[in-house]
């Protein structure tokens, strides 16, 4: 009954019959205490991977989006209150109350300011669409 209680417990002797020579039974306990490290490790490298990969790309491109349309949102408001004080201005201080002649005059200018971004525009190559 001695030899099977041994074998059980893992007590036997190094010649004997099934036990597990002390070296191999710490090896096996140093390796069993350092997998939840290498888990967490792995599990850490997959979600830095991710976020590099997928969502730092995404916060980015929302930020250009969202910052895009602010300066858009915010130069569409300075043109527009840009354009009434200058109209104003020519109305009250410039022409003696002729609104109409401020209009042609801020119209004029406005015009040859686009005229002038017309023709820096660069052009596009046409699609040349094979027949």
């Amino acid at each position: 009954m001695s030899d099977a209680r041994s074998e059980r417990s893992g007590g036997g002797s190094a010649s004997g019959g099934g036990g597990v020579p002390p070296a191999v039974g710490a090896a096996a306990a140093e390796a069993a205490a350092e997998l939840p490290r290498k888990a967490a490790d792995a599990v850490q490298l997959v979600v830095d991977t991710i976020h590099d990969k997928a969502i730092r790309p995404a916060i980015l491109a929302t930020r250009v989006v969202v910052f895009g349309l602010l300066v858009a949102a915010l130069a569409t408001l300075l043109l527009v209150l840009g354009s009434i004080a200058v109209l104003r201005l020519f109305d009250v201080y410039v022409f003696g109350h002729r609104v109409w002649l401020s209009y042609v005059v801020l119209g004029g200018a406005l015009t040859l300011a686009g005229l002038g971004a017309w023709t820096r525009r660069t052009a596009r190559p046409s699609p040349v669409r094979p027949e």
